[in-house]
């Protein structure tokens, strides 16, 4: 019988130690820093060197150690996110293209949700994940950030996305300004006198954001600039606000913050008797899956969250592979949605005070 194991001078025969990067490194003629990269889903590795590393991995068995090497590199191939309303579907849907990118680079994701928009609750929610070894932290709409002199603290690489206005962080952001500006124009140019607006909670970061720019775009047209009304992202308050609306005949078109506020408004429409779009005209924002289920089908201002996720993931690794002391210069990267006409828009009526 072949006794297994190694012996003094046998490095050959019967060896258990399992195969090394170097070892795929020399059977497909690559580097080793190659191998790394492929191993940790890289995207700067040619297709035909990638695929001719993958032979060699799967000819010699090899797997990545992430125990080892977590102690070797310090890499824990583990990204945290603090977030703060994860029932808020900007917040949700960000959350899931983080974790899609992640998952696509090779890391988990572990998530804290903070119990307040405070400097106590973030650096709790900080510290919770630094303690649970995380390699890099992302930020999802973080009011406190506004706060001059707010720094996160842990050491680690951190990315904002959607808030940070003073760019102390490298940040992704939608632009809401532009995603703002096209609903209202869209609606201006149908022939609409003015364009009402339900904003969103002052809170918001982004609900401020798409409010001035709304308001901006009425004043650079020379149309008058009504009274702002603030929701919640519900759909109730949107209703509550759209009994409202839709008791003024001069209300004729409406740019709400979010689509499920849109959704409200209409049924508060229709309750009155109010017809959309043959007396007003709804304009939400986001493109939730269910907005072109709407009655009738939502116009709507369509956020690419997957690409929020995969540059604030690629930001990140930006950073977590740089030498320390050799980051690079903080980058804000502006993601541009698109204006989605449906059904919900249409000319002014004629008969109407448009």
């Amino acid at each position: 019988m072949e006794r297994r194991g190694t012996t003094p001078g046998d490095g050959t025969r019967g060896r258990q130690r399992p195969p090394s990067q170097a070892d795929v490194a020399a059977l497909a003629g690559v580097s080793s820093q190659t191998v790394s990269r492929v191993a940790n889903h890289r995207s700067n590795v040619e297709p035909e060197t990638r695929e001719r590393v993958l032979s060699a991995m799967r000819m010699l068995g090899y797997q990545r150690n992430s125990a080892a090497r977590a102690l070797t590199l310090g890499r824990f191939h583990v990204l945290g996110v603090v977030t703060f309303d994860l029932a808020a579907q900007g917040n949700a849907r960000t959350l899931a293209a983080i974790s899609h990118a992640a998952q696509a680079a090779g890391y988990s994701v572990n998530v804290v949700c903070a119990e307040a928009q405070t400097e106590d609750a973030v650096q709790q929610a900080v510290r919770q994940l630094t303690e649970q070894a995380v390699d890099g932290l992302v930020v999802v709409e973080a009011q406190i950030l506004d706060r001059r002199g707010f720094t996160v603290s842990g050491g680690i690489p951190v990315v904002v996305a959607d808030g940070d206005p003073e760019r102390r962080f490298h940040s992704v952001d939608t632009d809401q300004a532009y995603g703002a500006s096209a609903a209202t124009r869209h609606l201006l140019g149908l022939g609409h006198r003015t364009v009402w607006h339900i904003g969103g909670p002052q809170d918001s970061y982004a609900a401020r954001r798409r409010a001035a720019a709304w308001h901006a775009t009425l004043k650079d047209a020379g149309a008058p600039v009504p009274p702002l009304a603030l929701g919640d992202w519900t759909a109730a308050s949107g209703y509550e606000i759209g009994k409202e609306l839709a008791a003024r005949p001069d209300v004729t078109a409406v740019f709400a913050a979010n689509d499920h506020m849109a959704l409200g408004l209409m049924l508060a429409l229709r309750d009155a008797g109010r017809r959309v779009p043959e007396d007003v005209s709804v304009v939400g924002f986001d493109d939730v899956p269910e907005s072109a289920y709407f009655a009738p089908p939502l116009s709507t201002v369509r956020q690419d969250f997957e690409e929020v996720g995969r540059q604030c993931v690629a930001l990140l690794l930006d950073q977590i592979d740089s030498p320390a002391g050799e980051r690079p210069a903080t980058r804000l990267i502006s993601v541009t949605p698109e204006l989605v006409v449906r059904a919900s828009s249409a000319r002014a009526p004629q008969d109407g005070n448009a």
